[in-house]
């Protein structure tokens, strides 16, 4: 086994050494030009700073990216992609706990630089990417390298404003992707087509499963997304075969009737993570795209990206909710209850707790936060065993396969009952002239808000809802929209809704 995700670049490299290994509208990488440009970015950062720093990749969403990714690697450094699009002052806050040796930018973020208050190295990427290589120095940083280096940091959103930043070693990326390649069938014929930014956990399994397999990886312009039957005609002309993308982004195409006028001709493999998947938008797309594979993978940052994995297997009505499924290969998963205690029986909501090496190394700067939810293992007294605390509520059904309920946070207590608000957006979600729908709970005011899209009256939502769910779930409140806010991940917008309907 290699002890760092460089060697399977340089695999690939060797095998591919002039098939596109990334593009996008602008630029394009082979694999050899990937490589040789990475060793150029590594041979700067041997030079100029020591190993083991962040280096900060401030660059618009390009394939150049991913160029850096691994230069950050060659240098024995750790890469941190940040939005090119972020308020300046959240970049400031994530630089702080940070503390990089080094910012790497492009063009479009160089008028920035002199907002950001770090006094580390700067330097374009046009001007790094030509350094020569210095082959002595990178094989004394390899040998040194050990498979628990970590590899990257990303930074998600803290409960207290505070960005937390995710510590993901070589290690975990290796062992995730191999998971992934394996799963599903991934080589040199796989076409990715990209959709989640590369801050966002779920681009690890585009990138390094690309690279791993030596595939093809083409990054989709956000803003066909906008336009689903162009985005649709994109993946022809691209021959996407292989998607992995947020369920906001597929209900969309669903939504908007695209599959009825575009066939995504070439697409064989579907993957969806990052929120629930409605399973009526699911259907349209299994009716439209029958012969692909469909999987829901499921995971947060903390472990790497996915844990969890369903690959769909049968009907589902569109009220009925999709498994999230069993854990992936070397992947334990443990649900316990408030007790402490593990759930085995059919039906008994618990949290779900990780362990095993896709977990995550903490976060960055912030042991108290690490030490909350990275713990010793409850079931376990006898030896030093670390499990991640998802947060995440699920139950076991009669198949043995994990159902999502909510966020621990999203478990509410109203009119005396605990409601999961999840149940009632699955509900809502499942009627005829719904398109996206989100439930908010004012707790000051003890109601529940339901946000809702698609051309669905309020009158007649009450009325099927009614059919549906017991008198203490229905909500107290509706709300119409146009369309729904969705945030930088292109999943629903929470803290906006927050922030518009609970004063």
């Amino acid at each position: 086994m290699e002890k760092s995700i460089l060697a399977y670049l340089e695999n690939s490299e060797q095998t591919f050494p002039n098939k596109v290994a990334f593009s996008d509208n602008q630029y394009e990488l082979t694999y050899s030009e990937l490589a040789d440009s990475a060793r150029s970015i590594g041979s700067y950062l041997i030079e100029k700073i020591s190993t083991h720093k962040a280096v900060v990749v401030y660059m618009e969403k390009n394939s150049r990216n991913i160029a850096v990714f691994m230069g950050a690697a060659y240098g024995g450094c750790f890469y941190v992609p940040i939005d090119s699009q972020m308020p300046i002052e959240r970049i400031n806050i994530i630089l702080k706990t940070l503390e990089p040796a080094a910012v790497i930018y492009d063009d479009k973020t160089a008028k920035f630089l002199s907002l950001m208050e770090t006094d580390c190295i700067k330097i374009s990427y046009d001007e790094i990417c030509k350094t020569p290589q210095d082959k002595e120095k990178l094989a004394i940083v390899r040998r040194k390298m050990i498979d628990t280096d970590p590899l990257y940091i990303l930074f998600t959103s803290g409960s207290t404003g505070i960005p937390k930043g995710v510590i993901v070693c070589h290690r975990s990326v290796i062992d995730y992707s191999g998971w992934v390649v394996k799963t599903f069938d991934l080589n040199e014929n796989t076409i990715f087509g990209n959709q989640t930014p590369f801050y966002f956990s779920m681009s690890v399994l585009d990138i390094f499963a690309t690279i791993r397999s030596g595939a093809t990886l083409h990054i989709i312009p956000k803003l066909l997304f906008s336009f689903p039957i162009k985005l649709l005609e994109f993946l022809n002309g691209k021959d996407i075969n292989t998607i992995y993308w947020v369920p906001s982004a597929l209900s969309i195409v669903a939504n908007f009737g695209a599959l009825e006028v575009v066939n995504p001709q070439n697409l064989k493999k579907i993957l969806f993570a990052g929120e629930t998947m409605p399973t009526k938008q699911l259907n349209i797309w299994r009716k439209h795209v029958p012969d692909a594979i469909y999987a829901n993978l499921f995971g947060p940052t903390e472990i790497t990206d996915i844990g969890i994995y369903y690959i769909v297997d049968r009907e589902f009505k569109d009220d009925e909710p999709i498994p999230i499924g069993t854990p992936c290969d070397n992947v334990d998963a443990v649900i316990l209850d408030e007790n402490g205690k593990a759930v085995e029986e059919y039906g008994k909501i618990g949290e779900l707790l990780i362990r095993g090496s896709f977990l995550s190394c903490g976060y960055y700067n912030n042991p108290e936060k690490t030490k909350e939810v990275f713990i010793q293992n409850p079931l376990n007294n006898s030896y030093p065993e670390k499990v991640y605390c998802t947060g995440d509520l699920v139950y076991l059904n009669e198949n043995g396969e994990m159902i999502y309920v909510s966020r621990k946070d999203f478990q509410i207590k109203h009119m005396g009952n605990r409601i999961e608000l999840g149940e009632i957006e699955n509900a809502i979600g499942a009627l005829d002239g719904v398109d996206m729908c989100c439930c908010l709970y004012n707790k000051e005011s003890d109601q529940i808000i339901a946000v809702y899209t698609g051309n669905l009256e309020l009158k007649k939502l009450s009325q099927l809802l009614k059919q549906k769910l017991p008198c203490y779930m229905i909500p107290n409140i509706y709300h119409k929209k146009e369309s729904m806010p969705l945030n930088a991940n292109d999943k629903i917008d929470r803290v906006k809704l927050k922030n518009d309907y609970i004063k």
